[in-house]
């Protein structure tokens, strides 16, 4: 499951990195969620991956984030192989169907505030470590979580640090690094059991 590391695929944004990377775990029929909705980006890529059986659970603090999300995806026909909830990603666990426990086949953050949004609403660490805690605790043996974290903002490199701190207290998490750049610099990491 490692994704390629030539030069080429360094020189992609690291959200096309995630992409990537989930792109050859993920088959028609899956169950995914996207922890951070904002535009609908990722929430977009996940349904399109998870085919007409398949679905996508989108969660998202701001209401005009879920209306974003819910544009992109009526406007590519796909608004039906997702369930957006207006909620923060800190509620994940209450929020999905109980027989999803075990079987969600990937997760993605992508931390910080909305683009285009109000920057004073952000991701918080206490919040993050709760829902990546609880997407542990839901993934398929088998899953993967993308973790995109931005440091440049008030609060981001304390919630990066409050991330890798939890990273280093997890046994039986293995954690992919794509290469770290200098900060502020944005850091993408993949999670997976070991």
């Amino acid at each position: 499951m490692r994704p390629e590391t030539t030069p080429a695929m360094d020189a992609l944004p690291l959200t096309r990195q995630a992409h990537h990377h989930l792109k050859s775990c993920l088959t028609e029929g899956d169950q995914v969620v996207d922890a951070t909705a904002g535009n609908g980006h990722d929430t977009l890529f996940l349904a399109r991956q998870v085919g007409a059986t398949g679905h996508v659970w989108a969660f998202d603090i701001q209401a005009r984030a879920l209306e974003a999300t819910r544009a992109r995806l009526e406007a590519q026909g796909l608004a039906q192989r997702v369930t957006l909830i207006h909620a923060g990603h800190q509620h994940l666990e209450h929020s999905l169907p109980d027989n999803l426990r075990g079987e969600v086949k990937a997760v993605m953050f992508n931390l910080g505030y909305l683009p285009g949004g109000d920057h004073g609403i952000v991701t918080r660490p206490q919040d993050t470590l709760a829902a990546l805690e609880a997407s542990l605790a839901w993934l398929h043996p088998e899953g993967v979580i993308s973790v995109m974290m931005y440091r440049g903002h008030p609060g981001g490199q304390e919630e990066h640090a409050a991330i890798e701190a939890w990273l280093r207290e997890r046994r039986g998490v293995a954690c992919e690094r794509m290469r770290e750049r200098p900060f502020p610099a944005p850091v993408l990491k993949c999670l997976k059991r070991s």
